[in-house]
Formats: C-alpha cells, sequence, structure tokens
C-alpha cells in the first residue's frame, strides 16, 4: 500500500490578516519563508497520526490598524515540497493519487473575510484552491506580537498562529480513503516582515 498523509495546508498563514497591532493603515508584509511553517497531520490507519509540512511558501499580508476587518492575505505552496520525513511516503504524496505536483504545482489561499473575535484573534475565511479544486477554509488566527528585530535589521516583524481543519476528499483527494484518514488538521506559524 502507498504510504499517504495528504493535507491542504495551504493555507497556510494566511492568518496575518488580523494583525492589528501598531501598524499603519494598509501596510504591506511579506512572510518570512525561513520563519513560517505549515504543519499538517492525519490519521494513518488508526495506528497514528502522522505530521509533515512544506517548505516552498511565498505569501503577502496587508492589514489596516483602524480597519482590521479590510486586511487580506495571499499565499502561495509548492505542493513539490511536501516534506513527511520519509522520501518514499513524500514521492506517494506528490504522485496523482495525492497532490498530483506535476499537474497542480501549487495550493493557493485568498482571504475573503477577516472577521474580528477577540483583542488578539480573528477568523480569516479564504479560498483555498487545490488539484483545481475551490472551496471556502476557516482559519482560526491569534496575532502574537509585532515589533522590530534586530536580527533582521530592525525590520518591523509580526508574528501569528493559526489553526484549521478540512477534509482532503472535498477537494478531490481520496486516495485510500478510510484507512488513510479524510480529516486533515492544520497548524500554522508565521512571521511577516513589513515591506
Amino acid at each position: 500500500m502507498k504510504h499517504g498523509i495528504p493535507i491542504l495546508a495551504a493555507a497556510a498563514f494566511l492568518a496575518g490578516s488580523i494583525l492589528v497591532a501598531s501598524a499603519s493603515a494598509a501596510d504591506l508584509y511579506k512572510l518570512d519563508p525561513d520563519h513560517t511553517q505549515t504543519i499538517f497531520t492525519i490519521d494513518h490507519l488508526g495506528y497514528s497520526r502522522i505530521s509533515g509540512t512544506f517548505h516552498d511558501i511565498k505569501g503577502t499580508l496587508t492589514f489596516d490598524e483602524k480597519k482590521p476587518e479590510t486586511s487580506s492575505v495571499e499565499v502561495t505552496i509548492g505542493t513539490g515540497s511536501v516534506d513527511t520525513g520519509s522520501a518514499a511516503r513524500d514521492e506517494d504524496l506528490r504522485s496523482a493519487d495525492y497532490f498530483n505536483a506535476a499537474t497542480f504545482p501549487a495550493m493557493t489561499f485568498r482571504s475573503t473575510v477577516v472577521r474580528r473575535r477577540g483583542a488578539r484573534t480573528a477568523d480569516v475565511t479564504g479560498d483555498l484552491t487545490l488539484l483545481g479544486v475551490t472551496k471556502p477554509v476557516v482559519l482560526k488566527v491569534t496575532f502574537n506580537r509585532m515589533a522590530p528585530d534586530f536580527l533582521r535589521g530592525n525590520s518591523m516583524v509580526a508574528g501569528f498562529t493559526a489553526s484549521a481543519r478540512i477534509k482532503r476528499s472535498d477537494f478531490g483527494m481520496k486516495a485510500f480513503l478510510p484507512l488513510i484518514g479524510d480529516q486533515v488538521d492544520i497548524a500554522i506559524n508565521a512571521e511577516g516582515v513589513k515591506q
């Protein structure tokens, strides 16, 4: 049986749209790929839960401190960069059974609505496109911190975490269901650098 642990991460870090502290109107932030992670976890045959990530992540965030609901985020993730720590399994995940990276080399997330829930939390709804299928996904986002970082030349850096849950079958990824789980849990850690 092929190894399988898909995820629609994407989404990644789509969460930054709620950064509502100390930013001026319509500031643009670029995701720092060295400090951004999209981690997915899925059930494997009922024995365990396997996690993986993606290394090719690009994205931008724009937000307005006074009107956080007008903020937005766009993220692109290279499906071929999937990494679960097993070369054989990763090859399976790149195949047509799962991410079909040859035909669909990227998945994308574009926010559509930001709904503030608390002083540091928000729901970010957006369109996740994977395998040519687009579905709405809601990210539960927490803003962590915004401050200059002396290690990055005192650039202003914003950090946040987010989570989401999706079904891979919603995007047409049905290989080995139900042995390999349908539900995919996504955890995002992201930092954006002000441009």
